[in-house]
C-alpha cells in the first residue's frame, strides 16, 4: 500500500526535482513529496541543531520534529558533487545548487539546497534587444530571475540566431553541474571557471581561444571583471551579462561596477560653460562610452524596464534628471506589451536648450490633499505645466492624496483616513520639485501605475526595515501596516529571502503581515 502511494506521489514530481529530493534524508524528503505544491519548492534549508525547513513559492514548512544532525549533512554531501571555492556544489546535468554554511574551523554546519529550473520564454520580453547584436546588461534583486533569463538568452542566441555563443560559467548555475551542460543552454558552449577569482581571466580566454560572436556572463562583481568586459566589447563581441544591483542608479553609485555603464568622474567647467549650462562649475560627467548598450532592470518574473540607450540615460541622471525607461511585460495573449515611462517636465534649460514656455491650461483639474509635500511647490509645478491643480486642507475634500514614502511608511492618521475613504494615494520618493512635476505629468496621463510604484516602494522599505531589526536582534517580531494581497506577497518574499517566518493576520482591508524569527 505504502509502495503504491509512493509511486503515485513520485509520478507527479518533476524528474529533475526528484533528483534533488533523492539526495535528502528520508524524514526530510517524504513531507516534501506529499506536499500538494511540491513542484513549487524553492529550497530546502538544513542547519545543524535546527528543524529542517522547506521553502515554497508562497509558504514555508518544517519537515520534521527532529533537529538536523551532523550525520544528515554528511549524508547529503556524500550524494552531491564537490564544493568549489565559492562553497557551492551541484548535481550533474541539473541546475540545482547546494551551498554550504561553514563554521570558523571550515566545518560544514548548514546546507541550502536550492532548486534550479529552466524556464522557457523568459527572454521573450527582451528578444529584440538580444537579436540586435547589442550588448545587454541585466540587473535586479536576488531571486528575481536574472540567471534564468540569462540562460534562456544563451539558448535563443545559439539555437534561434545561430550564433557562436560561449558561456563563462563561474558557479555552474547557467549550464548546470558536471562536464556535460544542461540541455537548457541549447547549442551554446560552456567554459567552467575554477574559482570565482579567475572569472575575468576566463572571460578573456573565451575571446582569444574560441572565436565567439556572443559571450554570456553571470554575476559580474569585481573591477577586474568590469575591465575584462570592456576589453571584450572593444573587440566587437556581443556581451549578455548580469551584475549586482537593482537599477541603473545603483550601478552608477557603485565605484567597482560603474565602468560597465560608462563610469563617472568630476569635471570643472569654465565660467562661460557653467553659465551656458546653468550649473555649478564642478559637475559629474560620464567618463567613457558604456560597455553595455542596453540595461534591463528585472522588476519581476514577467516585467522589465529597459534603458535602450545607456549612454543617454546616464547623461540624464548625472545632470540631475530622471532616465525614463520602457516598461515591458507579457500580456495574457502571450504578446509583449510596452509602456513608455513619461519624462518629467523641466523648468530650466540644459545644455544650452531654450527654456520651454508655459503651456496653456488644459481642460482638466484636480483637488490634491498634500501630507509631507509642499503645497506651494505643487501649485507652482501645476502652473508651469499648464494644469489646474488646487491644494485642499482635508482628505475628504480631495480627489487624490499626495505624500512621501517616509510619511506613508509611518501610516499617519490622515493617510489612513484617506484610504478608508477610498481616495487614491500617490507616494513620492522625496519632496523635490522633479518628483512633484513627475507626479502631475503622470496624473494627467491617467497613469495609475505611479500609485502602485510608490505604495510598493514604501511597503518594501517597511518590510526590509523590519527584517533588519529582527536580524540585528532588536526585536523578535515586527507587525507591518495593512496592505493589499499583492503588496503582502512581496513582503512575504522579503521575509523569505532573509530566512525569517512571516504570516498574514486580520481581515480585509486591515489584513497585514507579521515577520518573526524562525
Amino acid at each position: 500500500m505504502q509502495a503504491n502511494e509512493a509511486r503515485a506521489v513520485s509520478s507527479v514530481i518533476d524528474p529533475e526535482l526528484a533528483m534533488l529530493l533523492e539526495r535528502l534524508p528520508e524524514r526530510v524528503r517524504r513531507p516534501i513529496e506529499r506536499a500538494p505544491d511540491c513542484n513549487d519548492l524553492l529550497e530546502v534549508v538544513l542547519d545543524l541543531g535546527r528543524l529542517p525547513e522547506a521553502r515554497f513559492a508562497s509558504r514555508s514548512l518544517y519537515l520534521s520534529s527532529v533537529e538536523v544532525e551532523q550525520a544528515d549533512l554528511e549524508q547529503v554531501m556524500a550524494r552531491i558533487g564537490p564544493f568549489g571555492g565559492d562553497n557551492r556544489a551541484g548535481l550533474e546535468r541539473t541546475l540545482h545548487r547546494i551551498s554550504a554554511l561553514r563554521n570558523r574551523s571550515d566545518k560544514v554546519v548548514g546546507l541550502t539546497c536550492r532548486v534550479g529550473r529552466a524556464v522557457g520564454g523568459t527572454a521573450q520580453v527582451i528578444a529584440d534587444m538580444i537579436m540586435s547584436g547589442r550588448s545587454v546588461l541585466l540587473v535586479g534583486r536576488p531571486g528575481v530571475g536574472k540567471t534564468t533569463m540569462l540562460r534562456e538568452a544563451a539558448r535563443v542566441l545559439a539555437d534561434e540566431a545561430g550564433k557562436r555563443v560561449v558561456i563563462v560559467d563561474t558557479s555552474n548555475e547557467i549550464g548546470g553541474d558536471g562536464d556535460v551542460p544542461h540541455p537548457a543552454i541549447g547549442r551554446a558552449r560552456r567554459l567552467q571557471v575554477p574559482t570565482p577569482a579567475k572569472q575575468h581571466a576566463v572571460m578573456i580566454e573565451a575571446v582569444e581561444n574560441h572565436m565567439p560572436e556572443a559571450i554570456i556572463i553571470d554575476e559580474m562583481g569585481t573591477e577586474a571583471e568590469a575591465l575584462a568586459a570592456r576589453t571584450i566589447a572593444e573587440r566587437g563581441v556581443q556581451l549578455i551579462a548580469t551584475a549586482h544591483g537593482n537599477t541603473l542608479e545603483n550601478l552608477l553609485a557603485n565605484p567597482t561596477l560603474s565602468d560597465l555603464v560608462g563610469g563617472v568622474h568630476t569635471v570643472t567647467l569654465s565660467d562661460e560653460e557653467a553659465r551656458r549650462r546653468r550649473t555649478q562649475k564642478t559637475v559629474l560627467e560620464r567618463r567613457a562610452p558604456p560597455t553595455f548598450d542596453v540595461l534591463v532592470e528585472i522588476q519581476g518574473w514577467d516585467c522589465v524596464a529597459v534603458h535602450a540607450d545607456v549612454a543617454s540615460a546616464v547623461d540624464r541622471i548625472l545632470r540631475g534628471g530622471l532616465a525614463p525607461a520602457e516598461v515591458r511585460w507579457v500580456g495574457e495573449d502571450g504578446r509583449v506589451e510596452r509602456r513608455r515611462e513619461s519624462t518629467p517636465g523641466r523648468s530650466q534649460a540644459q545644455d544650452g536648450a531654450p527654456v520651454a514656455p508655459e503651456r496653456p491650461p488644459r481642460a482638466w483639474s484636480v483637488k490634491v490633499f498634500t501630507f509631507g509635500v509642499s503645497g506651494e511647490r505643487l501649485t507652482e509645478a501645476a502652473r508651469a505645466s499648464g494644469l489646474k491643480a488646487s491644494v485642499v486642507e482635508r482628505p475628504d475634500a480631495a480627489d487624490v492624496v499626495l505624500t512621501t514614502k517616509a510619511h506613508y511608511r509611518r501610516r499617519a492618521s490622515a493617510i489612513q483616513a484617506a484610504e478608508e475613504l477610498s481616495k487614491p494615494v500617490y507616494v513620492l520618493r522625496r519632496n523635490t520639485p522633479d518628483q512633484v512635476r513627475h507626479f502631475l505629468d503622470r496624473l494627467a496621463r491617467d497613469d495609475d501605475s505611479f500609485t502602485a510604484e510608490g505604495v510598493l516602494d514604501a511597503a518594501r522599505d517597511e518590510a526590509q526595515a523590519g527584517v533588519g531589526r529582527i536580524v540585528e536582534g532588536e526585536e523578535e517580531a515586527v507587525e507591518l501596516h495593512p496592505q493589499s494581497a499583492v503588496v503582502r506577497r512581496m513582503q512575504h518574499r522579503i521575509a523569505e529571502e532573509a530566512r525569517l517566518r512571516s504570516f498574514s493576520t486580520g481581515r480585509e482591508p486591515r489584513r497585514r503581515v507579521t515577520i518573526r524569527r524562525g
